[in-house]
């Protein structure tokens, strides 16, 4: 059987994880923690990188930083995680849903300003498949309307619009490094990027247990103590060695991924072509990581029926989301503002096919072949 997916492994990594163990810091923030941040300030040029034991937990962050209050409401696609939703929650948050772009499977930003009322806090794109929306749109509404973007870039590491990385264009973003992503520190992880210098000081201090511990070492303080809400998101120096390998390898990795993507695409082209099953459309504007292929059947029984075959014939897919807004949580703690035109039907047609870093041509080749042997 092909899995969907593998966590990638470059070679170096149990090479840092023993040298981590061999040092006198674990708790996190040690020497390879501060070496991945570092990397991410360098590369993406933001005020501030902190790493986080999951992407769940930087969302959280983020809805703190925000500033979230009941009754706030913070506007996002129902096609999303429900850890997107749920930090804001979490603070007390109405969540606002909007319709997405089929054929992004991004929120549609032209929806957005119908969404906002006098109770709008933040406006939360998601870089699905390591894609986005048009983002000078979202920005532009945002400062008209003095609100926050927040992205959630669970899945866009490497990925750019208009040259800039994204999780660099609102005020604060989050990144996944859980197995499933490009790249991962052994499993779970996550990294709050924070792009306006303001938040930075309590960023450090909710991290830090609400403590400003980060100030006594750094010398700014004499002792350090409780001074505002908090709760431990330093992740693993493990987690973080690990992590650095992969970030060693990066452009390898992204140019991997890229590769086998380009394949399917190629692989597939006469479903493409003659209509039979649909892929992402990618702005011009926007240079993907290859975070995921997916297709799209022609409907819920179709779907059903090639995961299927796929299975029988030693394939692994899966599909993705369940909108948020059709659950029991997303009924009770959100709304969806405007009509739901696409991002249920859309769902239910999408297939992620397997894609990871140490995926053989040979695996990439059958899947290819079961995949047109269904259509044929």
């Amino acid at each position: 059987m092909i899995s969907f997916n593998k966590p990638p492994v470059v070679g170096t990594e149990l090479k840092y994880i023993g040298q981590a163990l061999e040092s006198d810091k674990l708790s996190g923030d040690g020497s390879f923690g501060l070496r991945c941040h570092a990397w991410f300030e360098e590369k993406f040029g933001c005020a501030k990188a902190l790493l986080t034991p999951s992407c769940t937990h930087a969302l959280e962050m983020a809805a703190i930083l925000a500033d979230i209050q009941p009754g706030d409401e913070v506007i996002m696609p129902s096609y999303t995680f429900v850890s997107t939703a749920n930090a804001f929650v979490l603070r007390g948050a109405k969540i606002v849903f909007i319709d997405i772009n089929k054929a992004s499977m991004n929120m549609d930003e032209r929806l957005i300003e119908g969404a906002i009322t006098n109770r709008t806090k933040a406006i939360v794109p998601v870089h699905y498949a390591g894609t986005c929306c048009d983002m000078d749109v979202v920005l532009e509404i945002a400062e008209r309307h003095n609100l926050l973007v927040i992205e959630d870039a669970a899945q866009a590491v490497m990925s750019t619009y208009k040259g800039r990385p994204l999780g660099t264009l609102g005020h604060l973003s989050t990144f996944s490094f859980h197995e499933t992503k490009n790249y991962t520190s052994g499993g779970e992880g996550g990294l709050l990027l924070i792009n306006d210098a303001q938040f930075i000081e309590k960023a450090e201090i909710i991290r830090e247990k609400g403590t400003n511990r980060n100030q006594f070492f750094r010398g700014m303080v004499d002792k350090y103590s409780w001074v505002d809400i908090g709760s431990s998101y330093l992740p693993s120096e493990l987690q973080a060695a690990y992590l650095w390998g992969q970030l060693e390898k990066a452009v390898e990795i992204n140019q991997k991924r890229l590769d086998v993507w380009n394949t399917y695409k190629t692989g597939l082209g006469s479903l493409i072509e003659s209509k039979k099953i649909e892929i992402i459309s990618i702005s011009p504007e926007c240079e993907h990581n290859a975070h995921m292929f997916y297709i799209k059947a022609k409907n819920f029984d179709e779907r059903t029926r090639l995961i299927d075959y796929l299975k029988v014939n030693g394939v692994m897919a899966v599909f993705h989301y369940i909108p948020l807004h059709s659950a029991i949580a997303g009924k009770k703690f959100g709304r969806f503002s405007g009509d739901d035109n696409w991002t249920t039907k859309e769902s239910e047609r999408l297939i992620r096919l397997p894609l990871f870093f140490n995926i053989t041509k040979e695996e990439v080749g059958k899947v290819i072949d079961v995949v047109n042997s269904f259509f044929h």
